[in-house]
């Protein structure tokens, strides 16, 4: 978000309501800044797609790994020691597991990096007066104006819902 207007709450409660209030309304681009999380909130949230993804990267991790070693150990290199096989799945199991653990964590690192727009040093938000309490105890609500059902009467209607005040941030002022 570049752009749009944000409203000042005094209570969860309060900005729950708006926030269910503009999902009716049709706003889509909605994003809350508050002191801790607001079940409210929460639970109206898109399901983040990180999970899947580290899923899908540890799998392929260990499988990787696994095809590794097969290569390394049993084909290209085959060492016969003691008539011991040279495809001894028991003994590729935990580099296979430590490889998927490796993959896993380091696409969950980067995908959550990603997915939230880090690292960034300076966001619009923080030129309004007062933001700073979003981590204290105010809760901001922000709508951004590349929200297909944005207008300029949206700061009317937040104020109708009990916002103590809206402020236009970025952009066009």
């Amino acid at each position: 978000m570049r752009s749009g207007v944000m409203a000042e709450f005094d209570s969860p409660d309060a900005l729950a309501r708006a926030y269910d209030h503009l999902r009716a309304l049709g706003y889509e681009r909605l994003s809350s800044f508050t002191p801790y999380p607001v079940r409210g909130v929460l639970r109206r949230l898109p399901e983040s797609r990180v999970p899947w993804l580290m899923l899908g990267a540890g799998l392929l991790g260990a499988g990787l790994g696994y095809l590794l070693e097969w290569w390394c150990n049993g084909y290209d290199y085959p060492i016969d020691v003691g008539g011991r096989p040279l495809h001894s799945v028991p003994a590729f199991i935990p580099i296979a597991f430590e490889s998927g653990v490796l993959a896993a964590s380091l696409t969950g690192f980067f995908a959550m990096l990603g997915f939230s727009g880090l690292p960034r040093l300076h966001h619009p938000v923080f030129e309004v007066d007062g933001f700073e309490r979003a981590s204290v105890d105010r809760f901001w609500i922000a709508i951004d104006d590349q929200d297909p059902s944005f207008d300029d009467g949206v700061s009317d209607e937040l104020a109708r819902m009990g916002a103590l005040r809206c402020e236009r941030i970025g952009g066009r002022r």
